[in-house]
């Protein structure tokens, strides 16, 4: 893949995030019983910068978690006994139950992954709602799923791939797109 262009640079990603905070904020009418989930690996780096965003603003803390749904995934053949699928890791310290829980992602694409993560969720417990935040949304949606919370729409070609960097993964923020060379 060739990068062909740089979309979001560090700056444009931290205005996203302050951007997406005021409107969580905002939606909810504060941070009371809002818990704030990442998807693993970058949601989670998204939702912590979020938190932190919030709590400025705020000036306190907002609940948060983390999901890996890789085992959640509709494309995974790995399952138990009973055929349902296992979260491989859940990091959520809070009951769900009756909360306003925003799942946060790097890139909405297709739509699987925030199903898969639904599904997630939904085991834990039943929120009172549940929204979603995303730093780029690509189109391309094969599920009825929309973001509450967008940083970005990036409109893109199925030969394309959106790639997000993030300091605490790859050493440097940025959203590039890349194209595929033959």
């Amino acid at each position: 893949m060739a990068e062909k262009a740089e979309i979001l640079d560090e700056q444009a990603i931290t205005r996203a995030i302050t951007r997406i905070a005021h409107e969580i904020i905002e939606k909810n009418r504060g941070i009371d019983d809002c818990i704030l989930v990442g998807i693993k690996t970058r949601g989670a780096i998204l939702s912590k910068r979020l938190a932190d965003r919030i709590e400025q603003i705020e000036g306190k803390p907002i609940k948060k978690g983390e999901l890996d749904i890789t085992l959640y995934r509709d494309d995974l053949q790995l399952k138990h006994e009973q055929a349902e699928a296992l979260v491989h890791q859940v990091d959520i310290e809070h009951d769900v139950a009756d909360q306003k829980v925003i799942l946060v992602d790097d890139v909405l694409y297709t739509g699987r992954t925030v199903r898969a993560a639904l599904d997630a969720v939904m085991d834990l417990g039943r929120p009172a709602s549940i929204q979603l935040a995303v730093l780029v949304d690509r189109g391309h949606r094969e599920l009825p799923i929309r973001p509450d919370f967008v940083g970005k729409n990036i409109p893109t070609s199925s030969e394309e791939q959106v790639v997000v960097s993030m300091t605490e993964t790859d050493g440097t923020d940025g959203v590039t797109i890349h194209k595929r060379t033959l």
